[in-house]
């Protein structure tokens, strides 16, 4: 039987189940990752909230004095 471990989320090795990554790369790769995904639901939740507001703008128009 083996004995216990987990998997680095970035490359797949196998590490101590008391890590979380096999090395600072790897740590590294994850973080910016994370940063980008942070910024991709950022930018499209903007864009959203853009795309609502015309929207309401455009059904109120005639409403609202536009």
């Amino acid at each position: 039987m083996t004995k216990p471990h987990k998997h680095c989320p970035v490359c797949g090795i196998s590490i101590p189940p008391e890590e979380r990554f096999c090395s600072p790369k790897c740590e590294e790769t994850y973080a910016e990752r994370a940063r980008k995904v942070a910024k991709t639901r950022r930018m499209f939740y903007i864009i959203l909230a853009v795309i609502i507001v015309l929207y309401i703008a455009y059904v109120f128009r005639g409403q609202l004095g536009f």
